[in-house]
C-alpha cells in the first residue's frame, strides 16, 4: 500500500513539474520580444555616392564610408545606447536577393538564436545561417511577398 501511494505520489509530482516547465516555456516564448527597432534602413540608387552627399548637403547626415549612422537609447532611463544605419546601395546590388527589391529593412531583435528556431517552427524561410561579427549577429528571412529581411541582434556601446 505505501509503495502504491509513493508511486502515485511520484507521479503526480512529475506531472506538476512538468506542467510547470511547459507553462514556463509558452509563457517565455509568448512574451519574448521578437523585434526590438530598427536597425538600419537599405535602398538602391543610380549613384550611392551622390545620394549620401545629397543627404548630407541638404538634410545634414552625418555620414560615412556606408551611409549614415543614427544613434538612439534603447531605454527610457537612457543608459544603452543602440543605432540604425542608414545606407545607399547600388542600383545592381545583388545583397538584398531579388534584383526586383529595392530596398531591405533590418530589424533589430534580441536572442537571434531562440528566434530563429521559433521562426523555423512558424515556417518562415531561413535565408541563410546566423554570421557573428564584432557588432552583433546576423540572419536573413524572406517575408510573406519572399521580400529579404535581415534581422541583427546588435552589439552596442
Amino acid at each position: 500500500m505505501n509503495r502504491k501511494i509513493l508511486i502515485s505520489l511520484i507521479l503526480i509530482a512529475t506531472f506538476s513539474l512538468g506542467f510547470a516547465f511547459k507553462t514556463i516555456i509558452i509563457n517565455n516564448n509568448a512574451n519574448m520580444k521578437k523585434v526590438t527597432g530598427i536597425g538600419g534602413i537599405f535602398f538602391k540608387c543610380k549613384d550611392p555616392e551622390k545620394m549620401t552627399e545629397w543627404y548630407q548637403k541638404h538634410l545634414g547626415l552625418e555620414t560615412n564610408a556606408y551611409g549614415a549612422i543614427f544613434e538612439w537609447y534603447e531605454d527610457g532611463e537612457r543608459t544603452k545606447k543602440a543605432r540604425t544605419q542608414w545606407t545607399p546601395f547600388p542600383e545592381d546590388a545583388q545583397y538584398f536577393g531579388s534584383p526586383q527589391q529595392d530596398y531591405m529593412i533590418n530589424y533589430r531583435v534580441e536572442n537571434l538564436e531562440n528566434l530563429v528556431e521559433e521562426l523555423k517552427k512558424e515556417g518562415v524561410t531561413i535565408v541563410d545561417s546566423i554570421e557573428t561579427f564584432y557588432y552583433g549577429k546576423f540572419v536573413h528571412i524572406l517575408d510573406a511577398e519572399g521580400n529579404k529581411v535581415e534581422l541583427w541582434e546588435a552589439v552596442d556601446e
